[in-house]
């Protein structure tokens, strides 16, 4: 197993014990994680940026075949703003729009309990967002 491999697998490791705390965690073939908070899919991946630099990608999808109308675009993009624990991505499909709340960060050094705060922070307001975002769509 390669450094980058060994590093990489190791931090997937730290995530998965971190989530377990809270969630049921699957492991894919690939090694991503991937869990429901709430009704919030997320997936964990790791990656090695550069020697010493290995960072955590959380990705949760917020919401999914809202409306496509541009007050609740300009919503999700208001809150995007707002975010201080990730990125808030909007996606048009042909069903209508997708939100998606995207998290990096380095992680090699942070111990369990710090590790499971932050992902939970990241996690909660994907949660928040989510209700937030479908109380407004059924008021439109």
């Amino acid at each position: 197993m390669t450094n980058e491999a060994a590093n990489t697998a190791a931090l997937l490791t730290s995530a998965r014990e971190a989530l377990e705390k809270f969630h049921d965690v699957h492991v894919d073939d690939d090694g991503a994680l991937t869990f429901r908070h709430g009704e919030v899919p997320c997936a964990v991946q790791a990656m090695q940026l550069s020697e010493g630099l290995t960072v955590l990608s959380l990705t949760c999808v917020v919401a999914w075949d809202l409306p496509d109308e541009p007050a609740l675009a300009a919503s999700a993009a208001e809150r995007a703003g707002q975010g201080l624990f990730g990125t808030l991505g909007v996606v048009h499909t042909d069903r209508g729009m997708d939100v998606m709340l995207r998290y990096a960060f380095p992680a090699d050094r942070l111990e369990p309990e710090p590790l499971s705060t932050l992902l939970m922070l990241v996690v909660s307001t994907a949660s928040q967002l989510r209700g937030e975002l479908l109380e407004e769509a059924e008021t439109r």
